[in-house]
């Protein structure tokens, strides 16, 4: 599939978009960051990489698989700016200084684990590990990203968390991402074949067991391969609206992109919607679970 190119300007509804029913009826919220593929000319121009190179951090057809949800009476919050570009899965200033010219802001995170990796708010690099930039760029340009692209997304996120909470006591965040079917070299599991499903909630901080199961069951039921926390336990996102004790929960979804697209073509695969009904049948036993009251 061509990659597509949309304008980028301060305005949320050009770097995201919310599908919602006329009223939400579930506690549920579903997040898709990593799914958009609107890469703005000026950042491929700067590029080392070819447009299908910037691709492999991208979470390609996420937010089509789980468009369902809105049936479900659950929003869905997609993100139209690639990862690639600026990773709102990221705390909200992790840069690596040796990828800027000017001086940091004094917030910024420059020794985490993911800036390390080359996969900071602003990437580095691809998930492949290749350098995304063929030279430096400037600070501003991070911060201007930062400030169009990740802080809309995350007002727009917490928002509906908030309501969410406000109108049902509690809340569920759904943070939907793919995985590659092999692990890359920035991997844990570097070379090695991935089952199809993880489920990410830090080792049962970041929701009640109860959601995990059901999740888990309700894959497994459908002949999916499931395991937890390993090799990813959940990120930014789980870790800071996963919160139980303040009756707002959240738990991460990675899908083996083998099931459901072709990795190197980045398109449908012949099994993409039976995966796509797949998908609504758990998302259809979440909600059902949900239905039946405020979690333990």
């Amino acid at each position: 599939m061509d990659t597509i190119t949309i304008p980028f300007v301060a305005s949320d509804d050009d770097v995201l978009r919310v599908l919602a029913p006329e009223r939400q009826t579930v506690p549920l919220i579903f997040s898709s960051p990593h799914s958009g593929r609107g890469y703005p000319d000026a950042f491929i121009a700067e590029s080392r990489l070819d447009p299908r190179a910037l691709r492999r951090s991208e979470d390609s057809f996420i937010d089509e698989l789980y468009e369902g949800v809105v049936a479900h009476g659950a929003p869905l919050l997609c993100a139209l700016f690639p990862r690639a570009y600026c990773d709102v899965n990221r705390e909200s200033c992790e840069l690596d200084p040796a990828m800027f010219t000017g001086a940091l802001p004094l917030n910024a995170n420059t020794r985490s684990p993911r800036v390390l990796a080359g996969l900071g708010t602003i990437p580095r690099v691809v998930a492949s590990g290749s350098e995304i930039y063929a030279r430096k760029i400037p600070v501003a340009e991070a911060e201007r990203r930062i400030a169009e692209c990740y802080h809309p997304y995350h007002r727009r996120l917490k928002h509906l968390v908030d309501t969410t909470r406000t109108a049902f006591g509690w809340s569920l965040l759904i943070d939907c991402h793919s995985m590659p079917s092999i692990g890359g070299p920035m991997d844990r599991d570097s070379g090695l074949s991935r089952v199809d499903v993880v489920l990410g909630d830090c080792y049962g901080d970041s929701c009640a067991a109860r959601f995990t199961h059901a999740a888990e069951e309700a894959f497994q039921a459908l002949g999916y391969r499931v395991v937890r926390n390993t090799p990813y336990a959940g990120g930014y996102v789980t870790r800071a609206y996963g919160r139980p004790r303040q009756a707002s929960h959240a738990l991460q979804i990675e899908l083996n992109r083998a099931l459901y697209m072709n990795e190197a073509e980045h398109q449908h695969g012949p099994e993409f919607e039976q995966v796509r009904a797949d998908i609504d049948r758990v998302v259809e036993a979440l909600a059902t679970l949900a239905a039946e009251g405020t979690p333990s």
